[in-house]
C-alpha cells in the first residue's frame, strides 16, 4: 500500500488529535501528519500543501461540531477554492454526529467517507483500501 503524503486531521478536541496522529504514526500511513483545531486553521493548511506539494495526495480527517469553523462551514469554503490539484484532497468525515441534518448537509460535498469516532486501525485500512482502488480507476 502506498503511503499517502499529507495527512490533516481537523478536530477541535486535542486529546482525539494526538491519538489519531499516534494511530497514523504507529501505522506509517502517511509522509506527513498534521492537526488543526478548527476549519479555519484547516484551510490554512489545506493552502499550505497545494503550494508546497503541488503533485502529491491529501487526506483530511474532518469533525463536524467545532468553534471558529465547523465541518460544514469548512466544506463550503472548501468548495470555492481555486487551487492546483484539488481533486488530489480527499475528505473524511470523522465525527461523532449522527444528526440526520448534519448527515444531509454533509451529502451536498464531495467526501469519500463518513465515519464515527473513535477512528480506529480497521477504519484507516479500510479508508486506505479504498484509497488504492480510487487512485487506479
Amino acid at each position: 500500500m502506498n503511503k499517502i503524503e499529507n495527512v490533516l486531521l481537523i478536530d477541535d478536541d486535542n486529546i482525539t488529535n494526538f491519538i489519531n496522529q499516534r494511530l497514523l504514526r504507529k501505522l506509517n500511513v502517511a509522509s506527513n501528519i498534521t492537526t488543526a483545531t478548527n476549519g479555519y486553521e484547516g484551510l490554512e493548511h489545506v493552502h499550505k500543501f497545494c503550494r508546497n506539494f503541488k503533485n502529491c495526495s491529501h487526506l483530511i480527517f474532518l469533525d463536524i461540531k467545532m468553534p471558529v469553523m465547523d465541518g460544514i462551514e469548512f466544506l463550503k469554503e472548501f468548495n470555492t477554492l481555486n487551487l492546483p490539484n484539488k481533486e488530489n484532497i480527499n475528505i473524511v468525515m470523522l465525527s461523532t454526529s449522527s444528526n440526520e441534518n448534519d448527515i444531509r448537509q454533509i451529502e451536498k460535498f464531495k467526501i469519500r467517507e463518513f465515519l464515527t469516532k473513535p477512528l480506529t486501525e480497521e477504519k484507516i485500512l479500510k479508508v486506505l483500501q479504498d484509497w488504492e482502488s480510487y487512485c487506479h480507476e
